[in-house]
């Protein structure tokens, strides 16, 4: 026992040193956060006014926008009129989604308002005054064998009393005392509960809303069911109308039975591809001067309204309705020549006209196009019925129609601008397929992450870096600020950068699982990036923080790594020891990062790029268009960041966590709400599906929350009270099956009673006719710029758009297009 009181004494001083290391990391990362935060954010000020194409890209754009209050273009001016923007004009204005993502916000900002409170009055105290866990040495071999031996570990209070018992200094007996450990106990419970109540009571009230909100709009979504698994006998629309009407629930106003369209999409994706073409060789021939600013090209060429003097010529993208000087100027360049292949293996060729052969080519897809619409192509198994009533509509949703497993499966039906029409006539063999396949492909990359994790975490302790290379552990000792930055900046900026980049490549794979709808495609994505941040970033990246420690400790342990109670004693010290790092990554999310989103710093630093390929008028026009905003991209990394503030609660540290969480909520809440309402646009028909992602993946931390306190009293010799957690577990677990079962179901559908409700109406939109909520007058819920209000294949009915280039020819006549595109070239 020798051993370890040697080791208890000489822990005093690399203690202090650690805590030395752990003020100037933090300051230092504080330091460059709050620079680079306030650096975006005043250039955002500056630029906001100057840029309103951009950064007012939804006001100027969107009608949903249109009844936003006007921003002040002074610097700081907008700040209050952002803030005065109340919940109503937030769910009238961006919808169901954008209301819940920000509710999120302001539930996260309560219940970390309310620890806060605790942590600084109690708890913090409580750490200053007697916990010693940060000072516990690490336990010699000899000294782990010799307790093993005697038994004392596997009692409660042993080791108090061992240590008691060979100490003859009463302050080492204050020292090592374990009342405090209470703390962990009575917190777990209160700040477990404060979060149970905080989802309840905001569930109801969002499902309040979400029932007022769609209950009383009849659009065409919200009538339309989605029927799968279609016997081959029934698959046609007067069948299935037949089959739906028997069921005696509504009347079918109509059936859009989904069909093997892959051949006219192709067609359609080809003419595309030759229209672009087109576009660059007449734009080559006549010239195109690049507009200075992005305010001179049209917000919306679908809204533009045609000079008068301009005949028939409605394509206003060119032509300056101010009177400013046109872009194009005639014969600028000789006419542009391609290469063509033929021959056998295409080994010959020869150079012609490119604007005859492109379009000759343009004028044979047509052809075809047109040939291919009146095609009968083979029925598949998935129709959209569109009924009388949204009563009717709900009461199929909520009904098993068939008594054959797989067959007649009802489900709520996507907005028809929403739906993926490549992936209709998927079977679901491909389908299932695709699925697995992602799966797998997900699991793999999750094995990649450790090992990019594992140098990660190698970066945060100084004895490992040692390990690997003596000369730069040796310069970064000589230099606090650098080993600061390298111990403390690097791994962060690592880990934001993952945060950035690695929610792409989930989107991409997202993509290609044949869903049928944008909204399930968001949803995956969602659960793919929670994956990611949570189970490697917090999970793996603590275990491989603890690894790293591990290492440090190898003089130490010798050949006795196996001993599973020294293991242990180290896990016990993971998360405090990772705090540090937790807490630099929320500083630099919340007051660095974050106003960089402010600046849409991605779409300002590919703008060059783009701008770059830009060749024709249609290339700069979507140059202005507004940036998507995609929840399965910035919903994840905030639940990360809350369930992080929620494990470290009550342990060490956790007042300073809890602190620079709260911030970021709070930076978070401001930024997204101008983001939404005014610079990015959304799907258009939103339910609020991801409330009940939210709510169950929080539990899910609740339970990660109570595990490590019982975890970390066990592990602290404190048995019986880490005994005490586990009702606390169970009751958490029925909590979620209960919310799951009681809650999720008024997140999925509308109550029949809520159909047509009077009450609390003034809640759901500034525009409550049918006409208005149906058409683009009012909300833009759920229609599709190609097919306007019903379900149907953009390719069988879309306008065979013509070239956008110029208002006059090369030969003197008129371009004329009318305002869907149609028009002669």
């Amino acid at each position: 026992m020798a051993d370890f009181w040697v080791a208890l004494k000489n822990s005093t001083r690399p203690q202090l040193d650690q805590q030395t290391h752990v003020r100037t990391d933090l300051a230092t990362q504080a330091t460059i956060s709050i620079v680079l935060g306030l650096s975006a954010f005043l250039t955002f000020c500056f630029l906001r006014p100057r840029w309103t194409a951009l950064y007012a890209a939804r006001k100027r754009q969107k009608n949903d926008a249109a009844k936003l209050p006007e921003l002040p273009d002074t610097t700081f001016g907008w700040i209050p009129v952002l803030y005065s923007i109340t919940e109503k004009e937030v769910l009238a204005s961006a919808g169901l989604d954008a209301f819940v993502f920000l509710a999120f916000f302001k539930m996260a900002i309560k219940y970390l308002a309310f620890v806060l409170f605790f942590c600084l009055t109690v708890i913090y105290p409580v750490h200053k005054n007697f916990d010693t866990s940060d000072n516990l040495p690490d336990l010699p071999p000899a000294t782990n064998a010799t307790l093993l031996a005697l038994g004392t570990l596997s009692k409660p209070g042993n080791l108090e009393d061992q240590m008691y018992k060979n100490s003859t200094d009463s302050d080492l007996g204050d020292l090592l005392s374990t009342d405090y450990l209470w703390i962990y106990v009575i917190f777990v419970y209160l700040f477990s509960i404060a979060a149970m109540y905080l989802i309840v009571n905001e569930t109801k009230r969002i499902i309040r809303i979400r029932q007022t909100y769609l209950g009383t709009h009849s659009s065409v979504t919200d009538r339309t069911i989605r029927l799968s698994g279609i016997p081959r006998h029934l698959r046609s629309e007067e069948k299935i109308k037949e089959t739906i009407e028997e069921l005696e629930i509504g009347k079918v106003e109509s059936v859009m039975l989904c069909r093997e369209w892959k051949e006219l999409d192709d067609l359609m994706k080809e003419r595309m591809s030759v229209l672009r073409k087109l576009e660059e060789a007449w734009t080559a021939h006549l010239g195109f001067h690049r507009p200075k600013t992005l305010q001179r090209l049209p917000r919306d060429r679908r809204r533009e309204t045609p000079d008068e003097d301009d005949d028939d010529e409605q394509s206003g993208l060119l032509g300056d309705t101010n009177g400013e000087q046109e872009h194009v100027t005639s014969y600028a360049h000789d006419r542009p020549t391609t290469r063509i292949w033929f021959g056998f293996m295409n080994l010959q060729s020869r150079s012609v006209d490119a604007i005859d052969y492109y379009e000759e080519k343009l004028r044979k897809l047509d052809d075809g196009i047109r040939e291919a619409r009146k095609k009968n192509y083979p029925p598949t198994p998935l129709a959209f019925v569109t009924l009388d009533s949204i009563a009717a509509c709900q009461m199929a949703v909520q009904a098993i129609i068939d008594p054959e497993p797989m067959q007649l499966m009802v489900n709520s039906s996507p907005a028809p601008a929403d739906v993926v029409w490549k992936n209709t006539y998927l079977s679901r063999t491909n389908r299932m397929t695709r699925a697995w396949t992602i799966t797998a492909i997900v699991t793999l990359l999750t094995v990649v992450w450790w090992f990019l994790l594992i140098a990660i975490a190698a970066l945060l302790n100084l004895a490992t870096i040692r390990k690997v290379s003596p000369a730069l552990a040796d310069a970064l000792e000589r230099h606090e600020i650098v080993r600061s930055l390298v111990q403390t900046g690097l791994p962060t900026l690592v880990i934001s950068l993952l945060n950035v980049i690695v929610p792409y490549l989930y989107e991409w794979l997202s993509n290609l699982q044949g869903m049928i709808s944008q909204g399930d495609v968001e949803m995956s994505i969602i659960s793919k990036n929670y994956f990611f941040t949570f189970f490697n970033l917090f999970v793996v990246f603590t275990i491989f923080g603890t690894v790293s420690n591990i290492f440090e400790a190898r003089d130490l342990l010798g050949e006795q790594l196996r001993d599973l109670s020294r293991i242990s004693w180290v896990l016990a010290k993971a998360l405090g020891k990772l705090a540090p790092f937790y807490m630099n990554l929320i500083i630099l999310q919340g007051l660095g990062l974050f106003p960089f989103r402010l600046l849409e710093f991605g779409a300002v630093s590919l703008y060059p790029v783009y701008l770059i390929g830009a060749k024709t008028p249609r290339d700069y026009a979507e140059l202005v268009q507004p940036p998507m905003f995609s929840y399965g991209f910035f919903l994840p990394q905030t639940l990360f960041i809350f369930i992080v503030c929620i494990v470290y609660s009550i342990l060490p540290k956790g007042e300073l966590v809890t602190l620079f969480g709260l911030i970021y909520f709070i930076i978070g809440s401001f930024i997204y709400k101008y983001q939404l309402l005014y610079a990015m646009d959304h799907r258009k028909h939103s339910t609020g599906r991801a409330w009940s992602i939210i709510c169950h993946r929080v539990i899910v931390g609740l339970l990660v929350f109570q595990l490590a306190m019982a975890g970390q009293l066990a592990l602290l010799t404190a048995i019986k009270r880490s005994l005490l957690v586990i009702p606390l577990l169970a009751g958490t677990i029925w909590f979620g099956y209960f919310y799951r079962r009681s809650y999720d179901p008024l997140m999925r559908f509308i109550a029949l009673r809520s159909l047509h409700r009077d009450d609390d109406a003034e809640v759901i939109s500034l525009s409550q006719s049918r006409f208005d909520n149906d058409t683009e007058d009012g909300r833009i819920v759920d229609t599709s710029d190609q097919t306007g209000l019903r379900f149907i294949n953009p390719s069988l009915i879309s306008p065979l758009e013509e070239v956008w280039v110029s208002k006059n020819r090369a030969n003197g006549t008129h371009h004329t297009t009318n305002g869907n595109g149609e028009g002669n070239v």
